[in-house]
């Protein structure tokens, strides 16, 4: 000891100041630690029920603190036992001055006893700290506390053990637990205690926060770099103090954002917010040029797609909610961006790209080039904002179905009210009526029906021939022709009727286009002038038979076998008659898609 004095003073001046500096020093988390209940950031509900509870003097035997690490529980488990420990306790503003307050502080107290669960795992030793010492009283004062951190690492041997104390505990025990994750508790302790759960601290409030910390270091540091430090903190307190505390000594008395920035890995707010407006605007080229930037600088591609995600989530609630900014933590440039980004998409759109991010992210940690990785959810995100939904593309085909049967002059009925004809039976003999699913059935026409005789010879050759005819020029049409039924032709109009079973068929050919068709075709068979209608009705078996099933219809004219053999050969099949068919037209625009082979 003696040569260590002596060798000691030895040393020059300069370096003597310097070690005995080094030695006093304190970290800011540590000489900023919260020593008061009110001066606690983001955890009132947590304080302001222990407050109560000594002021009503209902304090319980055992506590859990539960949160994310850098929230608080240490330090609340602290003021709670200067609250119990001070000399003026039981106290919700103990003195700070005492020496119990002091000693509990420092964490050297011999009446609040603090041990790390992590290194007394087994079950000896819970027994020899805990369990045979609960019972001696406090050598001053009414409170003997037990401070266990990290509370979930002990085994389940010492869980047993410690039941029957925590349970049943002498008056003047209380326990004070505390945990990152209180899943692993088992529920037989859970059940024992009373359980406060810490929340993440805002980012505004971390900001505040650190704004008066530098201002009592006398550091000069802007606003961005504040809220990059608050953003890389990601709710936790004492992880932002550190941040701050290492940025001083690398910079000096003046950070600013950059400096945050490089130190960190993080990129800037205007980096995130070009390349979400790239994903939502579709420009690849844009959002890989500053992908490729962000890595070259070293930017950590696992917190980069970690900020796109909460981007992206922010403006969900942000269209969702209206603009209500109460529901999410933005400065004033994001809230800026986010209202106008939010009106690039749809809900829908920002929930596919989430979905893209949030696979990726899980996926990251095991890629071996994380940059491709990112890239690609670029474009999967890129594309899932141009994808267009399935809910979608029938919102758009029943639309297109209902303008058809405006334009055709039936009425429609709007998507909400749609309802799905139920399937004819197979045992019962006559068929049940049922509504249409677009279309309204035509009660003059079902009236006027049941009063006709049974279909023609003339009638039935007629529509023999006209269904062979238009079978030349869009086999499209024919098909659903074969589901319909010729109810009559009187002055110069064919009335055509389908079973309500088909009743979407007649949804897709009542329109202009095939009444222009059927038609001229009727004029070629020596009926000009004549007029089309559509209608649904409950139809009588013998009217449905009246149409055969094969691709050409047979003649009505059972004596003549080898005219209606000719009648009934295939019709040929015309691929640009397909290709050119308005409604597959129309279906490859909506579905953006495009013809590769047509077959027979």
């Amino acid at each position: 000891m003696a040569f260590l004095l002596e060798a000691a003073a030895r040393l020059p001046q300069s370096l003597r100041a310097i070690i005995a500096g080094h030695m006093s020093y304190q970290v800011i988390a540590r000489k900023y630690r919260p020593q008061r209940f009110d001066e606690v950031v983001g955890q009132e509900h947590v304080t302001q029920t222990l407050a109560n509870a000594i002021e009503q003097k209902r304090i319980a035997h055992a506590y859990l603190f539960c949160g994310p690490r850098g929230t608080g529980k240490t330090t609340i488990a602290r003021i709670f036992g200067k609250c119990l420990r001070c000399k003026n306790a039981p106290t919700t503003e103990p003195c700070d001055h005492c020496s119990e307050c002091l000693a509990i502080a420092s964490g050297n107290s011999l009446n609040m006893l603090e041990f790390d669960a992590a290194s007394n795992t087994q079950v000896e030793k819970i027994r020899d700290i805990i369990i045979d010492h609960v019972k001696y009283v406090p050598s001053s004062g009414a409170v003997k506390l037990y401070l266990i951190d990290e509370v979930h690492m002990l085994s389940n041997s010492s869980f047993n053990a410690l039941l029957k104390t925590l349970e049943e505990p002498p008056e003047h025990v209380v326990f004070l637990f505390a945990t990152t994750d209180p899943e692993k508790l088992p529920p037989t302790i859970l059940s024992r205690c009373q359980r406060f759960d810490l929340r993440r601290i805002p980012s505004a409030l971390i900001t505040k926060h650190l704004a008066q910390i530098a201002k009592q270091e006398k550091v000069k540091i802007d606003e961005a770099a504040l809220h990059a430090i608050a953003r890389g903190a990601d709710g936790g307190m004492r992880d932002a103090e550190s941040t701050l505390d290492q940025l001083i000594s690398f910079c000096g008395d003046k950070i600013e954002e950059t400096d945050v920035l490089s130190m960190f890995g993080l990129a800037a707010e205007s980096q995130i917010l070009k390349l979400s407006k790239a994903v939502l605007t579709g420009e690849i080229q844009t959002a890989l040029t500053q992908l490729n930037e962000l890595a070259q600088n070293g930017k950590d591609l696992g917190r980069l797609l970690s900020d796109l995600l909460n981007h992206f989530r922010n403006l969900l609630i942000f269209q969702i909610s209206r603009g209500d900014l109460n529901l999410i933590e933005v400065s004033e440039a994001e809230a800026a961006a986010l209202k106008e980004q939010s009106t690039l998409a749809d809900t829908g759109d920002f929930t596919r790209i989430l979905e893209v991010f949030a696979d990726t992210e899980l996926r990251l940690r095991d890629a071996a080039s994380k940059k491709i990785m990112v890239e690609v959810a670029l474009l999967k995100a890129i594309e899932a904002r141009n994808a267009m939904p399935l809910d979608a593309v029938l919102r758009q085909l029943n639309q297109l179905r209902g303008g058809q049967n405006s334009a055709g002059g039936s009425p429609a009925q709007s998507p909400a009210t749609e309802r799905r004809a139920p399937a004819r039976s197979e045992t019962a003999g006559a068929h049940k009526p049922a509504e249409s699913v677009f279309i309204a059935p035509d009660t003059a026409a079902v009236a006027a029906l049941a009063e006709t005789p049974p279909i023609s010879a003339d009638l039935a050759g007629l529509w023999n021939k006209l269904v062979e005819a238009v079978s030349r020029v869009s086999p499209f049409i024919r098909t659903y022709l074969l589901e319909a039924c010729p109810v009559s032709f009187d002055k110069n109009t064919l009335v055509i009727g389908f079973d309500p079973e088909f009743a979407d068929h007649l949804a897709l050919i009542d329109n202009p286009r095939n009444h222009t068709l059927l038609q001229t075709k009727l004029a070629e068979i020596g009926h000009p002038n004549s007029q089309i209608k559509f209608i649904k009705a409950e139809l009588p078996a013998d009217r449905v038979r009246a149409v055969p099933p094969a691709p050409a219809l047979a003649s009505a004219d059972a004596s003549a076998p080898t005219q209606a053999s000719k009648k009934s050969a295939p019709a040929t099949f015309n691929k640009n008659d397909f290709k050119n068919d308005p409604l597959i037209q129309k279906a490859l625009e909506i579905f953006k898609g495009q013809i590769v082979e047509v077959r027979a």
